[in-house]
């Protein structure tokens, strides 16, 4: 089958001999809302409930709009030197395959758009715990943790729903067909540049987004 056909199919590529880890490979985007938009929720309602007495509430919106460039920033991190890292042997060729590469080979792929919870809840795991290292444990402001976090796991889920709508519906409006553009040209013409999904800030910042 040539890369033509593996792109126009619309059957999706088998990563796995075993049906029971195949299965972990496709996810519904509904899933994804359905864990991450209650989290986020949650960690919301611990920011407002958990205010310290006497500390103004401006923190809590100014802590969300900083969870969510962090999660920007890390979106583009992870794609550009996780996803696209560059395999030096042939279990390393498999494994950047498995993460990324498949979608590459298949970007239509209706199951294989968003971040399957095997992966998302490790990350967010991790995330959560060096923000309570960073607020808690460091700064020893721990009431910045929650709203930090929130707005860290709603950029998430804005970004695989985002992701998901580029690949399979038509954009509105300017801004966001600009960013359907330049993920597009990712795929079809620099696999290797424009790395933020959604967002182009960090490709200017970092000096991967082609003049």
């Amino acid at each position: 089958m040539t890369h033509v056909e593996v792109e126009s199919s619309k059957e999706p590529i088998r990563l796995f001999k075993s049906d029971f880890l195949e299965f972990f490979t496709h996810i519904h985007p509904a899933v994804v809302a359905v864990i991450w938009a209650p989290v986020t929720v949650y960690f919301i309602y611990r920011a407002i409930a958990s205010r310290p007495g006497g500390v103004s509430p401006i923190y809590i919106p100014m802590a969300l709009v900083l969870g969510l460039v962090l999660w920007t920033l890390a979106e583009y991190s992870l794609h550009r030197f996780v996803f696209h890292f560059r395999p030096r042997s042939a279990r390393q060729e498999r494994v950047s395959f498995l993460f990324h590469g498949v979608h590459h080979a298949q970007p239509m792929s209706k199951t294989r758009l968003v971040m399957p919870p095997v992966v998302s809840i490790p990350l967010a795991l991790l995330f959560y715990g060096l923000f309570y290292l960073l607020w808690s444990v460091i700064l020893r402001v721990p009431h910045w943790t929650a709203p930090t976090f929130a707005g860290f796991t709603a950029g998430y889920l804005a970004y695989d729903m985002l992701h998901y709508s580029m690949h399979h519906f038509k954009m509105r409006g300017r801004a966001l067909q600009a960013i359907r553009r330049h993920h597009m040209a990712h795929h079809a013409r620099t696999p290797n540049l424009r790395f933020g999904v959604s967002t182009p800030l960090w490709d200017w910042v970092f000096g991967t987004e082609p003049t």
